[in-house]
């Protein structure tokens, strides 16, 4: 059994409960049966060591496989393979890392810490408030990386999903500049194949002309039902249409300041700081010639793609 491993209560309040019975087929019997079987699995499965296994870590996965077991097992499968594949975005995550912290109190991405009128779970983030010339894309994705390490964790969030708000005011082609075309590729590919979280919706706001070719490029890396949950907004006004703005921070039109947002997650951050600890040991033997190894290898995710949005522009 994991560090974390307990004697497991649901922390679902009673709307979020039903919503996971219509939603996820999810009741007491279901998770129940999903956790001892996910667990059984990793027992006896010889080429995973030291996976966590507490009940909230395998929810994230039963979860966002609607408690198919076997589906579950293949998602947890390939996170881990991407962990291994790709360490320099996904292992040895920290919470006290002083790059990741700097971007963090610039306000970059914000975890919103009130919920949507659904129950999901608000990621914002902000160009303008990333240093392009500071700050490198392997930062940028560790960053993202330890953020949603954290959420991920949150039972609410694991059943009502996750919602992103880009603000693009201020993007640049140095920031555009920071990713090649494969790089971006492959993130898309893990984040769509490999990542638990349920993603119900994406928004841009502000986005300036540059940023065409690279929004178009984004659109066509994503499945049809990610690419159906794409929003653009031309100003604040149209996405208050779409996200109530009592929940959004003091400078799109709520009321708590985006400062207090940042220590309000730096705090929960902290409280993480064991369980972020607690993946670095997990580790997965890929097989070669597996199916795994085939889902996951960097050459079958780039296609002939090289270069940089930069160069994308210019073409």
């Amino acid at each position: 059994m994991g560090l974390f491993d307990d004697n497991y209560v649901c922390s679902l309040g009673a709307d979020t409960a039903k919503f996971a019975k219509e939603d996820l087929r999810e009741d007491e019997a279901t998770r129940e049966h999903g956790i001892k079987a996910m667990r059984e699995w990793l027992t006896k499965n010889p080429d995973i060591k030291n996976c966590r296994s507490d009940a909230v870590f395998l929810l994230r996965f039963l979860r966002c496989r609607k408690f198919s077991v076997p589906q579950a097992q293949e998602l947890l499968e390939r996170y881990l393979a991407i962990r291994q594949t790709y360490p320099h975005w996904f292992r040895k995550l920290d919470v006290n890392e002083a790059d990741l912290l700097e971007i963090i109190d610039a306000g970059y991405i914000v975890p919103l810490p009130e919920k949507d009128c659904f129950g999901r779970q608000i990621i914002l983030t902000r160009s303008k408030c990333l240093d392009a010339m500071k700050f490198n894309s392997t930062q940028m994705a560790r960053l993202h990386s330890l953020v949603v390490e954290v959420l991920m964790d949150d039972e609410e969030s694991q059943v009502r999903g996750f919602v992103h708000v880009n603000d693009e005011d201020g993007l640049s082609m140095s920031h555009l500049s920071m990713w090649s075309l494969a790089d971006v590729r492959t993130m898309m590919n893990c984040i769509q194949k490999s990542t638990p979280m349920r993603l119900k919706g994406t928004h841009f706001i502000n986005l300036p002309g540059i940023a065409n070719a690279f929004f178009e490029f984004f659109i066509s890396l994503l499945n049809d039902k990610l690419r159906g949950r794409i929003q653009t907004h031309k100003n604040y006004s149209d996405l208050h249409k779409s996200i109530d703005k009592n929940v959004l921070p003091k400078e799109y039109g709520g009321t708590v300041p985006v400062k207090d947002m940042i220590e309000q997650f730096k705090t929960k951050l902290k409280a993480f700081e064991d369980r972020i600890a607690a993946l670095e040991p997990m580790t997965i033997n890929i097989r070669p010639g597996s199916k795994l190894k085939n889902e996951i290898s960097p050459e079958n995710n780039l296609q002939g793609i090289t270069g940089s949005f930069r160069k994308l522009e210019v073409d």
